[in-house]
């Protein structure tokens, strides 16, 4: 089963490109052109998942944002937010107000996508492939399953979230504090440290089931947590 996937945004060529791209990658498309638009669209046809631009005529991205999350049969729907505003107060805005994810224009295709693929993993892991896979590990999203050199690996929620984040985009370094605010959630107050004392738990898991004691995962310093790339590991 494809996703169905809205995309809002008045700007013509923008549009027409992520069209290409979400149907060459297999999801069915609606497009909408202005704010009400969307709205109207999402009400007629209950995406899996929506893409709002920021700035539309009518009424704006953040606006429809609010609108979907104060009604009951959308607030679960989840959305990205486009925009040329790349300020971090800006995108804590975004996300504040509700989207699952943000993404500063102009971005590369490659990783539009892949930013669709992992939000559609997290909240609809039926619509695609739910089985991860990375030098050594195996994550099912559905079946919260995790090996690793294809021994059982015994992890906690958090844990796994952690994980599954990480596998979902291999080598990207994420922040302490996107990592809080996707595994406990925007606006839950919780230290940063808690992150490493997390990290610290699934690192222990993955390497009591080596054989050689290895570790996947990368730290970087005053960076936060990634995914090894090496192909020895």
């Amino acid at each position: 089963m494809n996703a169905n996937i809205l995309i809002a945004d008045d700007e013509p060529n923008q549009l027409e490109l992520m069209s290409f791209n979400l149907t060459n990658a297999g999801y069915s498309i609606i497009k909408a052109t202005n704010g009400k638009e969307a709205i109207e669209l999402i009400e007629n046809h209950s995406p899996d998942l929506i893409i709002l631009d920021w700035m539309m005529p009518k009424m704006s991205g953040i606006d429809v944002c609010r609108t979907l999350r104060s009604r009951s049969e959308t607030k679960q729907i989840p959305i990205i937010i486009l925009s040329a505003r790349s300020e971090d107060s800006d995108k804590s805005l975004g996300l504040d107000t509700g989207a699952d994810d943000y993404i500063s224009k102009p971005f590369s295709p490659k990783e539009f996508i892949s930013r669709v693929k992992a939000l559609l993993r997290r909240s609809k892991p039926s619509l695609v492939n739910d089985v991860l896979q990375h030098n050594g590990l195996t994550l099912s999203l559905s079946e919260m399953t995790v090996a690793y050199h294809n021994k059982n690996v015994k992890l906690g929620p958090k844990e796994f979230k952690l994980l599954s984040l990480l596998m979902e985009r291999p080598g990207h370094v994420f922040s302490r504090g996107n990592l809080l605010d996707q595994v406990w959630g925007h606006g839950v107050y919780v230290e940063e440290r808690t992150v490493d004392v997390h990290m610290s738990r699934l690192r222990k898991s993955l390497k009591s089931v080596s054989d050689d004691n290895l570790d996947p995962i990368r730290t970087v310093r005053d960076g936060g947590y990634g995914l090894l790339t090496n192909k020895t590991i």
